[in-house]
């Protein structure tokens, strides 16, 4: 959730909650109010039943007043003079249907003779008064909240507009690029902190990136002279015939080892060239005959390892960089070279949407979170680490999905290229 949308939730439950218990102590003040004069009401009209029966010595008739319906009731003797208030209904005959109202119940003498008198009054009225005076107060009120609500929800909108802004840059900011992180112009003073703490760290990220950047740039080309030297040396002791058995074994394992360093120099230089978008250049290539060129590269490793190679391939160019493009398919290939059995089966399926390299291994389902991390490889591999790194990183370059999965026994590399710049011939 939001904090605007948080935040209003807050007001309001906060705002109807205050309404609701105001409104409800208001009505019941009110109620209150308005039964004391109907309660006094009442009281007059009693005040007046027992003048009239003192003076004229007889009851007044029960239809003889306007607003109030007076009944008795003879009883043997008074036992309670206390009066009696309390809410009721009753049917008014004069508008011929029920209404809530409010009586005065008590005992007393009239000209002699012991009486029980209640005096009725109905509360319609002053129900309606009620209705009249919360809805005068209601409306403006309810009118005043809407006005409040639309104001604070501009000026905050308007408050955290920089805010907006700021996160915009931060999503458009790219370490690759040379453009530096763009602040915002802001007089809210808590902006302007987080706009510099946010400028000093894209600075110092940069700095930092730069730095790194080049140490790994020019550590790959430096170490490039020596290994080259190092494998040129060890070539040539190797094709010496004065060596002994034991010698030529440690002098084998050596420039296995300096061969695999060798490559892994080459592959970190490589990673190096496409984070720093080194390869942008873009042209049409067929990718169904690229596929067939390196298919015919590696001939060799497949006969040499009896590997059955199943294509099905649709004519297809794509828009992208050519270097990428045979980065990306001696990866797919020489990776399901190298991770097959003898007398495996490798199938390639290419599409106008995907390209798709399965083959059969020894090894069971890899973990797909992590197959595509730098260096990660199980025990048995002999490579680097760093091939499907690479295809990673190349795939992000060209805005390509990659995905993995297993089925039936297959490993399966699925890129999907989903972009406009694809078009079928």
């Amino acid at each position: 959730m939001k904090l605007f949308s948080s935040y209003n939730r807050i007001l309001s439950i906060i705002t109807l909650t205050g309404l609701l218990v105001i409104g409800f102590l208001f009505y019941q003040t009110l109620g209150q109010y308005l039964n004391k004069q109907i309660d006094d009401h009442l009281f007059e009209e009693l005040l007046e039943v027992e003048d009239f029966t003192h003076v004229k010595n007889i009851l007044p008739s029960p239809d003889g007043f306007d607003d109030v319906i007076v009944e008795y009731k003879k009883i043997h003797q008074v036992t309670n003079k206390r009066r009696l208030f309390a809410d009721t209904n009753f049917y008014n005959p004069k508008k011929k249907h029920t209404e809530s109202a409010r009586y005065l119940k008590t005992e007393l003498n009239l000209n002699g003779q012991p009486y029980q008198v209640m005096i009725i009054a109905s509360k319609f009225e002053r129900q309606e008064q009620i209705k009249s005076i919360i809805l005068i107060i209601l409306l403006p009120v309810i009118i005043l909240l809407l006005i409040l609500w639309l104001v604070n929800r501009i000026l905050i909108k308007r408050m955290w507009l920089p805010f907006r802004e700021l996160l915009s840059n931060i999503k458009a900011f790219n370490i690759n690029q040379e453009k530096v992180f763009e602040p915002i112009q802001t007089n809210i003073e808590e902006f302007k902190e987080l706009n510099k703490a946010v400028l000093d760290v894209s600075l110092k990220v940069k700095s930092d990136y730069r730095e790194i950047k080049l140490f790994t740039e020019n550590a790959s080309h430096e170490m490039m002279t020596p290994l080259a030297v190092i494998n040129s040396k060890l070539d040539t002791m190797l094709q010496s015939n004065t060596l002994g058995k034991e010698e030529s074994e440690i002098l084998a394992d050596l420039y296995k080892a300096t061969s695999k360093l060798t490559k892994l120099n080459q592959s970190l230089l490589l990673l190096v060239k496409i984070d720093n978008n080194q390869l942008q250049d873009k042209e049409k290539i067929d990718l169904k005959a690229l596929i067939e060129e390196k298919l015919n590269y590696f001939q060799e490793f497949i006969q040499k390892r009896s590997l059955q190679v199943q294509t099905n391939m649709s004519p297809f160019s794509i828009s992208a960089n050519r270097s990428l493009m045979e980065i990306l398919i001696n990866n797919l290939l020489s990776n399901a070279i190298r991770h097959n059995y003898d007398g495996g089966s490798i199938q390639i399926t290419l599409t106008k949407d995907n390209l798709i390299f399965s083959n059969t291994s020894a090894q069971s389902a890899l973990h797909p979170g992590k197959i595509f991390e730098r260096f990660y490889k199980d025990n048995t591999s002999e490579g680097t680490g760093l091939g499907l790194a690479i295809l990673k990183q190349v795939c992000l370059r060209q805005n390509y999905k990659l995905s993995y999965g297993y089925e039936q026994g297959y490993h399966q590399f699925k890129i999907n290229f989903d972009g406009p710049e694809n078009e079928i011939r």
